[in-house]
């Protein structure tokens, strides 16, 4: 059983429901879950042709899908942060703490094996326990 489990979420994806679950399962009683998304924005050269208001409106929503996805997860903190998404998660696994994190990954194509996956990455370079959920 693990202290503190984090569960990247996909907003785009229908696998947080399981990956919390999971975490549940994963936690202690009084073990904390963090729901986290990593919203990234427009590399540097792109954000010159993009609007500030445009890019808050983007996280605010962001933020507001994350808030839904845990709705109805008891005891799930949603956490969101801007950034690269493997690199962020494993940032934020190092910084506070957590001693699991439960994933979702989708069945790799030829680019994943080219390139590695997000959850292919954050497995070879994460400071703690990874749990990987493969849906069908």
């Amino acid at each position: 059983m693990y202290k503190k489990v984090l569960v990247p979420v996909a907003l785009d994806h229908g696998l947080s429901p399981k990956t919390l679950s999971i975490a549940r399962k994963l936690a202690e009683a009084d073990g904390e879950i963090v729901a986290l998304h990593v919203h990234e924005e427009p590399e540097h050269s792109v954000r010159a042709y993009v609007d500030e208001t445009l890019m808050k409106k983007a996280y605010d929503k962001a933020n507001t899908l994350l808030h839904e996805k845990i709705d109805g997860h008891e005891g799930v903190t949603a956490e969101i942060v801007q950034g690269h998404t493997y690199r962020s998660i494993i940032d934020y696994a190092q910084t506070h703490g957590v001693d699991c994190i439960v994933m979702g990954s989708h069945r790799p194509g030829l680019s994943d094996y080219l390139l590695g996956s997000t959850a292919a990455r954050v497995v070879r370079h994460a400071p703690c326990a990874v749990h990987v959920y493969r849906s069908n």
